[in-house]
């Protein structure tokens, strides 16, 4: 096939509009959305009206007269929107791994009579690191139980009180199946809790469908809030007026501006709040999560399946002799946001084919990964990118990277 029946695809695809709203590089083949999303145009012209005019000429009154104290409600109930939850449920505010030590002592608040949290040995690090530190913090009280991801039936019983989950793995993007693990977990009497990180903005989700007590995932990946981008929190209703916050924020308490120095909690999902929202990372946030409703993510899924098919088509079929090992699941229904390919020598190769300005990233200890955004990958990248690929370890420019030191390592 040539370059020209891509363009083609390209030409036909519904959601190319949507390539014209980021700024885009030049000589860039961008495939590390998810990691960090490229940056909106309309981000650029919310920043400076925010900046100039509502901080600029309105000053404190815009916490008020711009409903900046909301805006962390406000962006939940977009976000909701994307992961199947109802307005009331989500809060947009802190890092994903705040939002994580919030859902585990809640959770641990709801299940009061267990002590076990159970997750598994390939979880993104902050998640398990977060319980390490709960753990070590009451270390006759809390107790952690990792396991492999095939042996989570065995270890579900009446002691667990929490089983945190990441429903993307981020090395491979395997989809973990949400509805049939909560219901098992439930069925044991344990609360889920759901990192959606590689979820939200790139597959469809539906927490309330599934049942979920708990989810948390971040702003900058897919949702294209920019570096650094607040995160968010899940709370189902049925759980929300159960739960004594341990992090008792004062934008978390029922009256904060009656500045009393005993903390009584906040009506519903407000009441996960803690210090001042970072008004500046949440307008961010909003904007691309605004992008992300208008596109719709249903139909970017749809585009996303036929790009990372392309993707791995193409390079089992051009650079099998390069011993790239696909890492990713080859089954489409069970694959997220981004393929994943095993090779000796990934992070050389990483390095290589950066310098060609094909811009993915490497996951110790031999994955090379490439996400595929569909707002802005189009049909012509996927070409092009595996045609460099296919250039690159023919001439053996990867071995020139094989003594870089990985920051990664």
């Amino acid at each position: 096939m040539e370059k020209k029946y891509f363009i083609e695809m390209d030409k036909k695809d519904p959601l190319k509009e949507f390539r014209n709203h980021f700024f885009l590089p030049k000589n860039t083949i961008y495939f590390d959305g998810n990691s960090l999303g490229m940056a909106p145009k309309i981000t650029k012209k919310r920043m400076e009206h925010v900046i100039g005019k509502e901080w600029g000429q309105g000053l404190i009154r815009s916490w008020a007269d711009e409903e900046w104290g909301i805006s962390g409600q406000r962006i939940g109930n977009k976000i909701s929107k994307l992961i199947g939850a109802n307005d009331g449920e989500v809060i947009a505010a802190d890092s994903t791994s705040i939002n994580i030590y919030k859902a585990l002592t809640a959770a641990l608040q709801c299940n009061q009579n267990r002590n076990i949290i159970l997750s598994t040995n390939d979880n993104f690090p902050t998640d398990l690191y977060m319980m390490q530190g709960l753990q070590s913090f009451s270390p006759n009280g809390v107790k952690n139980r990792i396991v492999n991801k095939d042996e989570i039936d065995k270890y579900l019983d009446e002691r667990v009180a929490a089983l945190l989950l990441t429903e993307v793995d981020y090395k491979t993007g395997e989809i973990l199946n949400m509805s049939e693990i909560t219901k098992k977990a439930h069925d044991k009497g344990i609360l889920v809790i759901w990192d959606l990180s590689h979820s939200v903005g790139s597959i469809p989700v539906d927490l309330n469908k599934c049942a979920a007590d708990f989810a948390v995932g971040c702003g900058y990946k897919f949702l294209n809030g920019g570096p650094g981008a607040p995160a968010f929190l899940f709370v189902a209703k049925k759980h929300q007026e159960k739960i004594r916050p341990i992090l008792s924020g004062w934008m978390g308490h029922k009256n904060p501006f009656d500045f009393s120095i005993d903390y009584e909690p906040a009506d519903g999902i407000d009441r996960f709040l803690c210090g001042t929202p970072p008004l500046l990372g949440l307008i961010a946030l909003e904007c691309g999560v605004d992008l992300i409703l208008k596109a719709n993510v249903s139909r970017l899924r749809k585009k996303a399946v036929k790009l990372s098919s392309l993707f791995i088509e193409l390079m089992e079929s051009m650079c099998s002799e390069f011993d790239f090992k696909l890492a990713s699941p080859r089954d489409e229904n069970r694959r997220a946001g981004h393929v994943s390919f095993m090779h000796h020598s990934g992070f050389a190769v990483s390095r290589a084919i950066a310098s060609k300005g094909i811009v993915g990233d490497f996951r110790a200890p031999n994955i090379v990964r490439f996400g595929i955004a569909p707002m802005y990958t189009r049909f012509q990248d996927i070409f092009e990118a595996v045609n460099i690929i296919r250039e690159t370890m023919q001439s053996d420019l990867w071995k020139n990277h094989e003594n870089d030191i990985s920051p990664y390592t």
